[in-house]
């Protein structure tokens, strides 16, 4: 086992570069993390515009943020998955389609979220 010489701010400034080549992996090469990256543009100084509480804001911009975690992380089990095999196989289609699936339902929550703070 090798240890990493990498440690203190070295390893952090390491990281944050490796996020954001992640990031900009995904907006470059994925439209449905470029349509999601809009929205964030768009609902998240709205947040800010809104006569609401602080915690509802917290919620709204984190409902909105989550949606792009969950976005990265379906991206990183795809492609982990097309890695180890391009060949159609049933447990990789069923890895694919959960990860789409956590998708949609951060979708759906980010949805509830707002129209719940908005409207009711």
């Amino acid at each position: 086992m090798t240890v990493s010489k990498n440690t203190g701010i070295k390893r952090i400034l390491m990281a944050t570069f490796n996020s954001y080549k992640g990031i900009r992996y995904s907006f470059f090469n994925e439209a449905a993390f470029r349509q999601e990256f809009v929205l964030a543009l768009i609902l998240i100084p709205l947040a800010f515009l809104l006569d609401v509480s602080k915690l509802e804001r917290i919620l709204m911009i984190a409902s909105v943020l989550l949606v792009m975690i969950v976005e990265l992380l379906n991206t990183g089990i795809e492609a982990a998955i097309d890695r180890i095999s391009e060949e159609r196989h049933e447990l990789s289609g069923l890895a694919k389609d959960v990860a789409s699936a956590a998708v949609m339902l951060s979708l759906l929550l980010c949805a509830f979220v707002w129209l719940a703070i908005l409207f009711l």
